[in-house]
């Protein structure tokens, strides 16, 4: 049991006190004083709250990141395919950014960012849905990089079918529970991931480390 919960079922406990202790007035004798039922009442209250706040601000601490907007392509007319329009081809990025792109309506695959740095091995991003987030047109993710000072990345965006999908979520969800982020060779990627678009940018920072 984790130290919040037992914060949290001793404030319940200490509430239930002090109800016993305001049904005792006409019979103090058989239950507890109120004198001391009313501060252990508060304290449960207290505790509570405590257990509550404490337990809201681990999580969202623990999801906490600094994402940076990068520049964005003006798209023009009709959009035919899948493309990215942030980060611009040749941009210089930080650790965290937030890759966007379109995609053409009536468009039903999955979309995936897969990063390719100096290791020449792909590194498939996501942020807490795996897939790249779809709607009205556009797509974005949580794009993270863990290179040195102006290392080259490939930012690859695949289409991808529902095996290959659940693939590349299969394979984050084993590296973060092995905290061990391999990278896949090229033979590793799957069969029904279709690359559709790709551009090329470089870390303006060093991020090893930074996640």
């Amino acid at each position: 049991m984790s130290a919040k919960l037992l914060i949290i079922l001793v404030g319940i406990v200490l509430i239930g006190i002090a109800v016993l202790s305001s049904l005792g007035k006409k019979d103090a004798s058989k239950l507890i004083n109120p004198k001391l039922g009313v501060p252990l009442g508060f304290l449960g209250v207290l505790m509570i709250i405590f257990g509550s706040y404490t337990s809201d601000v681990l999580y969202v601490n623990s999801q906490m990141e600094q994402i940076s907007r990068g520049n964005t392509l003006k798209i023009e007319g009709p959009v035919n395919s899948v493309k990215v329009t942030s980060p611009l081809n040749m941009d210089s990025v930080d650790c965290r950014i937030l890759s966007k792109g379109v995609y053409p309506e009536g468009h039903d695959k999955d979309i995936w960012v897969v990063l390719k740095p100096s290791d020449k091995k792909y590194y498939p991003q996501s942020d807490h849905t795996n897939t790249s987030y779809k709607l009205d047109g556009e797509w974005q993710v949580v794009t993270r990089f863990g290179g040195d000072f102006g290392e080259k990345y490939e930012l690859i965006v695949y289409e991808t079918d529902t095996d290959a999908s659940a693939f590349f979520s299969t394979t984050i969800e084993d590296w973060k529970s092995q905290e061990s982020y391999p990278g896949l060779e090229d033979n590793d990627l799957p069969a029904g991931a279709k690359e559709v678009d790709r551009v090329s940018v470089y870390l303006k920072k060093n991020c090893r480390g930074v996640f």
